[in-house]
C-alpha cells in the first residue's frame, strides 16, 4: 500500500517544494507526496531553477495551504522549518512526525551567484535528507 507523506513549511514556496520533488523521486511508486504551508507564497522561481539544474522538474507544483489536506490520512508529516513546526495548526493525524530545520534560501542575500549558490547548498541538504528518509522509512 502506498504511503502518504506531507511536507510542511511556512509558505510552501522553497524548501517544502524541493523536498516534495526529491521525496517523489526517491519514493517512486511507494508513496504519494504532498507539500503545504501554513501560508501560501507561490512556488519560488529560483527553487524551480535550482531543481532543474539537478534534472528535477517542479515547475508544475502548486503552493498549497495545509487546510486543503485535512481529509487525507497521512502516514508521515515532515516539517522542514522551525516556524512550520511551531506554527502548524493542530493537525488530526496518526502520522509519524519528523522535523529538520533547513535554512531558507529565499532569505539569502548577496549577488545573484551567491544567492544561487545558497539555493544549491540547501537543495543538496534536502536531497540528502530525502534520500535517507525514504531509505529508512519506506
Amino acid at each position: 500500500m502506498r504511503k502518504k507523506i506531507l511536507v510542511l513549511c511556512t509558505g510552501n514556496s522553497c524548501r517544502s517544494q524541493i523536498a516534495e520533488g526529491y521525496l517523489r523521486y526517491f519514493a517512486g511508486s511507494k508513496a504519494d507526496v504532498y507539500s503545504a504551508g501554513v501560508e501560501t507564497h507561490g512556488v519560488n522561481l529560483r527553487a524551480i531553477a535550482t531543481m532543474q539544474e539537478d534534472g528535477m522538474d517542479i515547475s508544475q507544483h502548486t503552493s498549497n495551504n495545509i487546510n486543503e489536506y485535512y481529509n487525507i490520512d497521512f502516514d508521515f508529516v515532515i516539517t522542514v522549518c522551525d516556524n512550520a513546526k511551531e506554527g502548524c495548526p493542530y493537525f488530526p493525524t496518526k502520522a509519524k512526525k519528523f522535523h529538520h530545520n533547513f535554512p531558507d534560501p529565499a532569505k539569502a542575500i548577496g549577488t545573484d551567484d551567491e544567492i544561487n549558490e545558497n539555493f544549491r547548498q540547501v537543495r543538496q541538504q534536502i536531497k540528502k535528507y530525502c534520500s535517507s528518509f525514504i531509505a529508512e522509512n519506506l
